[in-house]
């Protein structure tokens, strides 16, 4: 047995279905998250809104989910020189089965294939976007993943390609899901066009008047505009895949506080540094800030 699958098994301890279910997901990653959307797809189709506002679809919810975040706290996590475990933390990840904060070995940091952007026909390039920051997630993908290139990678390599990811308007996303252990870890790219995760929030969203059920959690920021230095060139506007930015008749932005993510590319991209985020954390969340989250534990 390889030693990742046996600290799968130590970790989960008396829930083998756990351990299991973990092992699954990346031992076939790919197939796991093309079935998982073929049949999403499917039941939306048929079902429609019965389905997504259905008891079980709430429970897969709770179950698979992702927490958006910014640039500079994501940095955070990919210099890290120490372990770090802040246990459960539903003030940052605000679901039921999967919130624990825990880095081990935080430098041994794998990058893999993306199976999102696989499963698409034209998918973005590069598809070397996924990344386990930690031992527990870094080497079972080595020995398990192997159809998917994992190979390791030095933090400044991990920070370049964040960097270069967020160039091209894809947010920066952690994972944490029963599937991967309810613990977080795995840090990808996101673009609007391939992800799956962002997929399944847009599915229930188009239900009008439905139930706040979302499998991906806002950063906990919020944007502040400054209409002084704005000069409604429209990059803000085009460049945000949750459509909290649109143009007024005279092509000036307006923000949509509720449909904001706090991703922070609007800020970053804004050639005239009009717009910053508001460290007031919104809707009860607070960001997925190590420096922070230390600091409340102590």
């Amino acid at each position: 047995m390889k030693e990742s699958t046996k600290r799968i098994i130590r970790y989960h301890g008396l829930r083998p279905d756990r351990a299991f279910h973990n092992w699954l997901y990346f031992a076939h990653y790919r197939i796991y998250v093309k079935t998982m959307l073929a049949a999403a797809r499917f039941l939306q189709k048929h079902f429609g809104g019965m389905w997504l506002l259905s008891r079980p679809f709430k429970s897969v919810f709770e179950r698979y989910h992702s927490k958006v975040m910014t640039e500079a706290d994501v940095r955070k996590i990919l210099t890290l020189n120490r372990e770090l475990d802040l246990g459960p933390h539903k003030q940052v990840i605000p679901y039921a089965y999967a919130n624990k904060i825990i880095f081990d070995e935080p430098d041994f940091i794998v990058v893999m294939d993306c199976p999102c952007r696989l499963h698409r026909e034209h998918h973005c390039e590069p598809v070397t976007v996924c990344m386990a920051v930690g031992r527990y997630y870094g080497q079972l993908w080595l020995e398990h993943s192997q159809k998917f290139h994992p190979r390791k990678i030095t933090q400044e390599e991990a920070l370049e390609l964040v960097r270069s990811q967020r160039e091209k308007g894809c947010i920066t996303t952690a994972w944490v899901k029963v599937g991967t252990g309810g613990r977080t870890g795995i840090i990808c790219n996101c673009c609007t066009c391939c992800c799956g995760g962002l997929e399944g929030m847009r599915m229930v969203k188009a239900i009008k008047g439905g139930e706040n059920v979302s499998n991906v959690a806002p950063s906990g920021y919020k944007v502040d505009h400054d209409p002084a230095l704005c000069t409604a060139c429209g990059t803000c506007i085009s460049g945000c895949m949750f459509d909290a930015i649109t143009a007024d008749e005279n092509g000036a932005p307006v923000y949509n506080r509720d449909a904001c993510m706090g991703c922070g590319l609007c800020v970053e991209h804004c050639p005239r540094q009009a717009r910053s985020l508001n460290k007031e954390f919104a809707e009860g969340l607070f960001p997925l800030d190590l420096d922070m989250l230390q600091e409340k534990k102590q």
